[in-house]
């Protein structure tokens, strides 16, 4: 009878269980939650915005447009351009074939998918020197041919790709599977081809999460530091990527156009946050809909 009690709306359609706690205990809460945010979101946010600022708009804007700033933008706006692509075709590609058939080594590919969760940015990137530096497995057969990827931008793409490539599979993954085959097996039935049930029923069906994943991905890529630090060699104007020029700016006590630059990144997580948070209104919103009662 009271757990029947405790599941029951109360006042304004709240259930009764969230009322239990005295009010104490949730202002308690409430505070910690709102200080924690205080002190480890915005206080650094603003932070980062008054030093950017401090010397004012004139060494903000002349610090942002400067020539090795103005490479590192470029620079990442290509490791990401590059690694956001790749990521979605294979998060797609690696999400149908696991969600939707069963093969041999399922498993594996399902493990390997979470490999850049599980080691170091530091580590990835020290596996491509090994690979194609100049004294790594194909380092040699590279200097014969004159192509360079390490301490170049090959290597800063490859291993933005390598640190990203999760994200798209894994907000896909657990998705197609909830949803099943039904809906493409029903398409196949009624004479659609299987390019056309992937692009009318499979694509629709994940659109919002498959968004999801790409801001993920592109958040990650911009603001990537370990694998690409050891891959760049850090050559200032020419593989620099935007975190990179940050460290070398406050390393020469240059903080003014270390955080002005920084600011760049600060301004992309907001707007990935943004988007984050829109994505997910619209896919509660469809949710909702679709568990709707008919009329």
């Amino acid at each position: 009878m009271s757990a029947h009690v405790a599941t029951q709306p109360g006042r304004k359609g709240h259930p009764r269980g969230a009322l239990r706690e005295s009010a104490w205990v949730r202002g308690t809460f409430i505070a910690l939650s709102l200080t924690f945010l205080g002190l480890f979101l915005f206080v650094p946010l603003v932070a980062v915005f008054t030093e950017a600022l401090r010397k004012g708009l004139g060494t903000y804007w002349s610090s942002v447009r400067e020539p090795d700033a103005l490479a590192a933008i470029k620079l990442t706006l290509i490791a990401a351009g590059v690694a956001v692509p790749v990521n979605l075709v294979f998060g797609v590609v690696a999400s149908w074939a696991i969600a939707k058939f069963e093969f041999v080594g399922k498993s594996v590919l399902t493990t390997l998918i979470d490999l850049p969760f599980a080691v170091s940015p530091v580590i990835s990137g020290l596996i491509y020197v090994l690979l194609f530096g100049l004294h790594g497995w194909f380092g040699s057969w590279l200097a014969a041919h004159n192509v360079q990827i390490i301490f170049a931008v090959p290597g800063i793409v490859l291993a933005t790709v390598f640190v990203t490539f999760p994200f798209v599979a894994r907000e896909l993954i657990p998705l197609m599977q909830e949803q099943g085959t039904e809906e493409e097996e029903a398409a196949l039935v009624l004479g659609a081809s299987g390019w056309q049930t992937f692009w009318r029923v499979t694509i629709p069906n994940v659109k919002w999460a498959l968004l999801y994943g790409v801001i993920l991905c592109n958040a990650r890529a911009m603001g990537e530091f370990g694998a690409v630090s050891v891959v760049s060699g850090q050559i200032r104007g020419k593989t620099n990527t935007i975190p990179l020029h940050v460290e070398i700016l406050y390393n020469e006590y240059n903080f003014a156009a270390a955080f002005a630059v920084a600011s760049l990144l600060v301004v992309l997580a907001l707007v990935a946050l943004a988007a984050k948070s829109l994505v997910e209104w619209h896919t509660r919103r469809e949710r909702a809909l679709a568990a709707r009662p008919e009329d």
